[in-house]
């Protein structure tokens, strides 16, 4: 999405003439549909996303209200902004809305939507999410992996370690996303993701590719009259992509089977070291399955399984990181925390978390306001009504969570960061309240979806976040490096254009060690 307002101008001047034409007819727009802003013929509303699209549409929403719709080039488009609303799309009506909309990048990249995330709802579908649920990323896997995101929780803090004794600077955002990533990695493919390994390395820069590419703004998808037409270079692009991706994926596959093969060989039964891809592989060969899996679903749900768990744990632990440098009081509570729970002799362990209440509430107050994927988007699969309105099949559904975060009517002093909003008080507790959750059931805080198509990779990154945050807050001070935000040394916490809700400016830090002695790794 990058370039989304470079083609824009682009288009908005090229299809001058077929806008003035179009502006003598009648507007086409079905009857019965929620409010909307005035249209442009050809384009639609696309004018109106500019510059952030989940800003520019939780600015609509205050003016024509929590259900509105759009067009986006020749595509009828639905917007939620409210919990209400929510709940009405993704529970009062959601077997209607449990398809995804499939772009052309998308589809080609996971092999016709082979994949968990973007799969038609069906048989396949279930099938692959009972599979993720139970065997890939259920409990007993996670538990299995432990020791890879310890691991590298360790590498990381080491490497801050040393930074800290040296008195440097580091982006802190890179050093997440290297995390994020070598645990990911290693939990797929048994390879660290690093400078060090060239393949592992490559796969990660392949996977990151994908992710982009499946994000730009592509007006083949949104113009019905360039839809076999690739004016932007985008197809040939993703083509190159999956070629690459194939070769490479294809020889760590080959891998992985020749190292299965020797412990057959040596009589173990063919029992290697467990990650993700031998579980998919050892699932492929079973024939009692009611679906076989192909190598090209194998594939597929490696790619969502790294685009998914990577950038949107990373950016999480960014977002509150700089929160709390912004907030030194909600820092010091966390620290005393932390302190008191787990002490200072040892780092925080996974085991740790449910000890830490307000660690919790520090997440969940990041995710309500910094969401990392701001728009939730799903597709109706028939005709339907909902809140009295009529919306016909294919229509696609955008739920703003960057707007439920910032809805006033439920949270009160919305933009304020406090973890403590989700406490409740004797009063609360008397009738008989509870407070926001982030699994789903409460549809003011949705960062992992809802229902049966919410994000099977929530317990993972939950122990992600919620170990390596508490890690940084335990082992280091942060002194903040670059130009001076609001007269202060505060982090800049503007947002920037992207698929996920990315940080617009470098995260540079001074970590400073605040344990003597420091535990060991």
């Amino acid at each position: 999405m990058e370039d989304f307002q470079v083609y824009l101008v682009y288009f908005f001047i090229s299809l001058i003439p077929t806008i003035i034409l179009g502006a003598l007819y009648k507007s086409r727009t079905p009857s019965g549909l929620p409010p909307s802003p005035p249209k442009i013929p050809v384009i639609g509303h696309l004018h109106l996303l500019a510059p952030i699209p989940h800003q520019a549409l939780h600015k609509l929403s205050r003016r024509y209200g929590p259900l509105f719709h759009i067009y986006l080039g020749s595509k009828l488009c639905l917007v939620v902004s409210s919990p209400e609303m929510a709940k009405e799309f993704l529970k009062t009506n959601e077997a209607t809305w449990l398809n995804r909309p499939q772009t052309e990048a998308l589809d080609y990249l996971t092999y016709g939507s082979q994949d968990f995330a973007f799969a038609t709802y069906g048989p396949y579908w279930k099938f692959i999410k009972k599979l993720t649920m139970s065997e890939l990323l259920g409990g007993q896997t996670l538990g299995l992996l432990q020791s890879v995101r310890v691991q590298e929780v360790g590498s990381m803090v080491k490497e801050i370690l040393k930074k800290a004794e040296a008195g440097e600077t580091i982006d802190v955002g890179s050093r997440l996303v290297r995390l994020t990533n070598n645990v990911i990695s290693r939990m797929l493919m048994r390879k660290r993701s690093s400078e060090n390994e060239d393949e592992a390395g490559d796969i990660t820069k392949l996977f990151k590719e994908a992710t982009e590419i499946s994000g730009r703004f592509n007006v083949s998808d949104y113009i019905w009259f360039c839809r076999n037409l690739d004016l932007q270079g985008i197809r040939k692009i993703f083509v190159d992509i999956r070629a690459r991706f194939d070769n490479m994926v294809d020889r760590i596959i080959e891998e992985h089977l020749d190292v299965k093969r020797k412990w057959k060989e040596n009589g173990d039964g063919g029992h290697a070291e467990k990650n993700l891809l031998n579980i998919l592989l050892d699932i492929s060969e079973d024939q009692s399955r009611e679906i076989k899996l192909s190598r090209e679903h194998i594939k597929a749900f490696m790619l969502d399984v790294f685009s998914g768990a990577t950038d949107t744990s990373s950016l999480t632990l960014e977002w509150a990181l700089a929160q709390l440098i912004n907030h030194p009081h909600i820092m010091e509570k966390a620290r005393q925390e932390i302190d008191t729970v787990v002490g200072k002799n040892k780092l925080v362990e996974e085991s740790d978390i449910t000890n830490l209440p307000y660690l919790q509430a520090i997440v969940k107050e990041t995710l309500r306001l910094h969401p990392p994927g701001p728009l939730v988007a799903r597709e109706a699969s028939k005709d339907c009504i909902v809140a009295g309105y009529h919306i016909p099949a294919k229509t696609r559904l955008f739920l703003n969570l960057w707007s439920l975060g910032r809805d006033t009517d439920y949270w009160e002093n919305a933009l304020e960061f406090k973890p403590e909003r989700f406490f409740l008080t004797s009063e609360d507790i008397r009738n008989g309240k509870s407070p926001p959750d982030i699994k789903g059931l409460h549809f003011q805080l949705l960062p992992f979806g809802s229902g049966r198509r919410g994000c099977p990779g929530m317990s993972l990154a939950l122990q992600v976040v919620h170990t390596t945050l508490a890690v940084l807050i335990q082992c280091f001070e942060w002194q903040v490096k670059g130009e001076k935000h609001n007269g202060e040394n505060t982090v800049n916490m503007e947002e920037r254009l992207g698929l996920t809700l990315s940080r617009a400016h470098p995260f540079l830090c001074v970590p400073v060690a605040r344990l003597d002695p420091f535990p060991s790794i």
